[in-house]
């Protein structure tokens, strides 16, 4: 193996979100000179927060798994070097990481805790569902074993093909099935499908019990806004010698003979490197790819690859004094007979930047019917019956809030967002929101999506493993130890 030294110095890495910023990160840890480039203003992605008369609305960070010390998340961080400038508030003291309230179905529980650790949730598990103990015990012990293998980085820094330790690719709706498990069990363990956007009947165990693992290891919500973690990120990577410009949109990553040679912006600026990365969804780097740069199988592989549904989300300022901050975050589910969900809400309240005011965050499925007639209009130019719907449609699940939380005092809309909205910003297809699907239907696809056919060009991102913040930054990790290869990679990076 050659040395580090040896290795090209100079990478360009597209998208400034989670996955290339942290990419970012640690490359220039090991003395690689990085330039992260942004088609936006501002670095940080789906991280950054935007303000509505003068509160922070989150978009992409509204809760963290795995940040106590040892664990994953943790161990990240610190390699990172922002433990210590990502502040954050943990979740879990009252005994509730997330409240599900089902509707009204057969003879299903009508709500469950989620509680922090796992022996708290094996019991609560059986608590629930005490005829159903051996079920649980059978259910529990790969959670168990899931949360031993993100812990110890298994995953990271196995030698050989990184899903070898995944021995639990059968669905885990097909789980649940030959286990006879209840609608009301089934129900409640769907959940963690639903965070990573797959259906419970094509996603894979390991990525389900590797969720909830994290979650219920610790849980954390950030102080402050998704901004100020966006600006912890950017500043480490600074502080390191790296650089990042915004406003540089690319249009096209130069290739000769299938080996990358740089990129070039939609301002007709060239830049040259070797290396480059692309932290954005794979479609969309294969857009910038000229003809004839890849094989037509690799261009078929990625043109097809299914993507997550898109997200809908209302925020609103409520009067602080009579809705306080809720420590826990609370999901409203639809779910039928048979205990599959059919879509679900997720609510959040927390106090906001201004005095005596909280904010209310709601998430749902992005409903893409709704916004079918605008999908080929741009942000900005969509008229007024695209603004009207998203009003109505806002309307409706405050109205619905209200049914849970009783009527709002001093409520303000103060902004809703559609899957375009989503698909305009961040350059994700549809909309998505999760990306790329990892579900068992497409193991196979989705295999090492972080190495491409051209030499020189990688991806990175939430959709080169998997989704949310652990899955992003692992994924990271993961491309890096593809650029410098998997012994030298032991070698030189140790968490």
């Amino acid at each position: 193996m050659a040395s580090l030294s040896s290795f090209p110095r100079q990478v360009l890495i597209i998208g400034s979100g989670v996955g290339g910023l942290s990419t970012a990160i640690i490359l220039a840890k090991l003395g690689f000179k990085v330039t992260v480039l942004e088609k936006n203003g501002q670095a940080g992605g789906v991280m950054r927060s935007y303000t509505r008369d003068g509160i922070e609305c989150p978009v992409g960070i509204h809760y963290l798994g795995s940040l106590d010390q040892g664990q994953i998340l943790r161990k990240f961080f610190d390699y990172l070097g922002v433990s210590v400038t990502i502040p954050v508030a943990r979740m879990g003291e009252n005994g509730i990481i997330d409240r599900y309230l089902f509707d009204g179905v057969g003879d299903h529980p009508a709500s469950f805790d989620l509680p922090q650790g796992m022996d708290a949730l094996a019991e609560r598990l059986k608590q629930t569902f005490p005829d159903e103990c051996e079920k649980i015990n059978k259910i529990v012990a790969p959670i168990r074993k899931a949360a031993d293998q993100l812990h110890a980085l298994d995953l990271l820094y196995a030698t050989a093909n990184d899903f070898a330790l995944l021995d639990q690719s059968q669905p885990l709706g097909e789980i649940l099935d030959d286990l006879h498990c209840s609608p009301g069990l089934r129900s409640v363990l769907a959940i963690p499908a639903c965070w990573i956007g797959v259906p419970l009947n094509d996603c894979p165990a390991y990525y389900h019990n590797m969720a909830l693992a994290s979650y219920v290891s610790s849980s954390y919500r950030l102080q402050g806004s998704g901004a100020e973690m966006a600006d912890a990120l950017v500043d480490r990577l600074q502080e390191l010698g790296g650089r990042i410009v915004t406003g540089a949109e690319i249009s096209k990553i130069h290739v000769s003979s299938r080996v990358v040679t740089g990129l070039q912006l939609k301002s007709g600026e060239s830049l040259t490197a070797s290396t480059v990365i692309g932290a954005v969804h794979p479609k969309v780097v294969l857009q910038m790819l000229p003809e004839g740069a890849v094989k037509p199988s690799y261009r078929q592989r990625i043109s097809g690859l299914e993507d997550t549904h898109g997200i809908f989300s209302v925020h609103a300022s409520l009067d602080g004094a009579s809705h306080p901050e809720i420590p826990y975050n609370i999901f409203k589910i639809d779910r039928d007979h048979d205990g599959n969900v059919r879509d679900l809400k997720y609510y959040q309240i927390r106090k906001s930047e201004r005095e005596g005011v909280s904010l209310l965050s709601i998430l749902t499925s992005g409903k893409d019917e709704l916004w079918a007639f605008a999908e080929h209009t741009k942000s900005g130019r969509r008229g007024n019956d695209y603004l009207e719907a998203k009003e109505q449609h806002a309307s409706q699940l405050i109205g619905e809030a209200e049914e849970l939380f009783g009527s709002f005092k001093g409520l303000k809309v103060l902004d809703a967002y559609t899957p375009l909205t989503m698909r305009d910003w961040v350059n994700s297809p549809g909309g998505s929101a999760y990306g790329v699907l990892r579900s068992s239907s497409q193991t196979l696809s989705t295999a090492l999506l972080n190495r491409t056919s051209v030499k020189g060009l990688y991806l990175a991102g939430q959709n080169v493993m998997a989704p949310g913040v652990i899955g992003t930054i692992m994924g990271s990790f993961s491309t890096v130890k593809l650029i410098l290869g998997a012994d030298e990679f032991g070698k030189v990076v140790r968490l």
